[in-house]
């Protein structure tokens, strides 16, 4: 009787110590590997819509020592284009999806919705406009922004879905040290809740490769 209890016992300790392995090592992908991200907002129609699940790398840009904002490895820096996960300079409870339009030292400027660096017009294929009203610069930095020069180490993001999206133009640039996630990896689900029961899942975009 003893012996059965102590194999029963056993097989409960390498089941525990099975269970606590795995959570260390899952803990360990999260801090400095890939992590899973819900998409919140409309900001990044159509690139990302509201309800869809990323795995995002979370080493590309920089590792970080885990609950810090200390980056302790840099792999390389963002480009124009890449869509970043960082901590809302505003609000540092919230992750926020962005893309890097201005890079440090761009000089920014937006002229009735069109965006230009460095006095130029760039090719924004990115951008998304579907208000035609335009602000004036006075009422509000949406349409009418800059210039302005973004500063060493840090990066002027906008969402693709410009017309609403609240970003760099509202709250200024994103330090290096705020980034948390680089390039998404894909779409591993994707749940539309206004949808009717039979379309919630949007099975489309399944292994989606967000660019």
């Amino acid at each position: 009787m003893g012996k059965e209890n102590m194999t029963f016992m056993d097989k409960v300790k390498d089941w525990i110590e099975s269970i606590v392995v795995a959570l260390i090592i899952a803990l360990f992908i999260r801090a400095f590997f890939i992590q899973a991200f819900k998409i919140p907002s409309t900001s990044m129609v159509p690139t990302l819509l509201v309800g869809d699940h990323l795995l995002v790398t979370k080493f590309i840009y920089g590792t970080h020592i885990p609950f810090t904002d200390k980056v302790i490895w840099r792999i390389k820096k963002p480009k124009r284009g890449d869509i970043l996960i960082f901590k809302c300079p505003v609000d540092q409870g919230k992750y926020y999806v962005k893309r890097v339009i201005g890079e440090p030292g761009d000089i920014i400027e937006i002229r009735n919705k069109v965006v230009y660096i460095n006095g130029k017009r760039i090719k924004d294929p990115w951008g998304r406009h579907i208000d035609p009203t335009i602000y004036p610069r006075e009422m509000n930095p949406r349409d009418n922004f800059g210039p302005y020069k973004v500063p060493p180490d840090s990066y002027f993001v906008m969402g693709d879905n410009r017309d609403e999206s609240f970003d760099s133009r509202f709250w200024g640039p994103v330090e290096y040290k705020y980034i948390r996630g680089g390039k998404p990896l894909i779409i591993y689900f994707s749940w539309d809740s206004k949808a009717d029961w039979l379309h919630k899942i949007r099975w489309k975009r399944f292994f989606m490769m967000p660019k």
